[in-house]
C-alpha cells in the first residue's frame, strides 16, 4: 500500500518566509495599511485571500484584496532567481522517494513561484505530485490540501505523514488524519507546532535526514499510523 510524505514548502523545504514577511509588509503599506512583520509572519501559509482576511479583519475594503495580493506577487517575484532551499531538503526528499515513499509538494504556490521554488529545491526526479491550494476551494488550515495530496498520491492517511512548519500546516494534516511533522526554520515556536498537532519536530530538513531513520518517515520510528499523533513519537528534545 502506498505510502505518502507530503511536504509543505515555503519554510519547510525553502528559506522564504522572511521574505513573503517582508514583501506582505510592503504591499500592505502600499495600499496604506499599517501591519506588524510579527502579524504578518504568524500569518504566513495561508492562502493569500485568507492572509489578507485574517490580518485586516473582516470589515476590510474587501475590493483591496486583489489589489494587495497582485502587489505582494510582484514584489515576492523580484527573488524567483534566488530562492534558496534549506540545506539537504532536496536530498531529504530524494531519500524518501528511494524508500518507497510517495513525495508529494502541498503548496499555495503556483506557476512562476512553484517552478522557482522547484528548481531550487532540485528534486523533481523524487516528486511525485504538487497538490496546489488553486486545486482546493479551502486552503490550509482546512484539511482538503492535504486530502487532495493523499488522493493523488493514492494513499491512506492512516499511512501518511505531512511536514511542515506553521500552526496551520499542523492543523491541516491533524484535521486529515495523518501524522504531522513539525520543522522550527519556519520561525514558530516548537510549543506552538506541538500545540497545533505535530507528533514530532525537527530544527530543518537537514537535521530531519540526519535524523531519518528514528522519525515517522523512518523504518525504526514506523509504526501503523492513524491519527494525527499516533505514531508514538515523543516530540525531540
Amino acid at each position: 500500500m502506498t505510502r505518502a510524505a507530503v511536504f509543505d514548502v515555503d519554510g519547510t523545504l525553502a528559506d522564504t518566509n522572511h521574505l513573503h514577511v517582508t514583501t506582505w509588509w510592503e504591499a500592505f503599506r502600499q495600499a496604506g495599511h499599517e501591519v506588524p512583520m510579527h502579524a504578518v509572519h504568524r500569518a504566513v501559509g495561508l492562502s493569500s485571500h485568507d492572509l489578507i482576511a485574517h490580518l485586516l479583519g473582516d470589515d476590510r475594503d474587501k475590493e483591496q484584496d486583489d489589489v494587495i495580493s497582485a502587489a505582494h506577487k510582484t514584489l515576492y517575484g523580484t527573488y524567483f532567481d534566488r530562492l534558496p532551499a534549506f540545506r539537504d531538503a532536496g536530498r531529504l526528499l530524494k531519500a524518501l522517494a528511494a524508500d518507497g515513499w510517495a513525495v508529494v509538494l502541498a503548496t499555495s504556490a503556483g506557476g512562476a513561484e512553484l517552478s522557482a521554488l522547484r528548481r531550487a529545491i532540485d528534486a523533481d526526479d523524487a516528486i511525485t505530485a504538487t497538490a496546489s491550494a488553486d486545486d482546493v476551494e479551502e486552503g490550509k488550515p482546512a484539511p482538503e490540501p492535504v486530502r487532495h495530496a493523499l488522493e493523488l498520491a493514492g494513499a491512506p492517511a492512516g499511512r501518511s505523514v505531512f511536514v511542515g512548519d506553521t500552526v496551520w500546516d499542523m492543523e491541516a494534516g491533524a484535521r486529515a488524519g495523518v501524522t504531522c511533522v513539525g520543522l522550527l526554520c519556519g520561525g514558530i515556536p516548537r510549543a506552538d507546532l506541538v500545540e497545533a498537532g505535530a507528533a514530532a519536530f525537527y530544527d530543518d530538513p537537514a537535521d530531519l535526514l540526519a535524523r531519518l531513520d528514528r522519525s515517522p518517515l523512518g523504518t525504526a520510528g514506523r509504526r501503523p499510523l492513524g491519527a494525527a499523533g499516533a505514531a508514538g513519537v515523543v516530540p525531540n528534545g
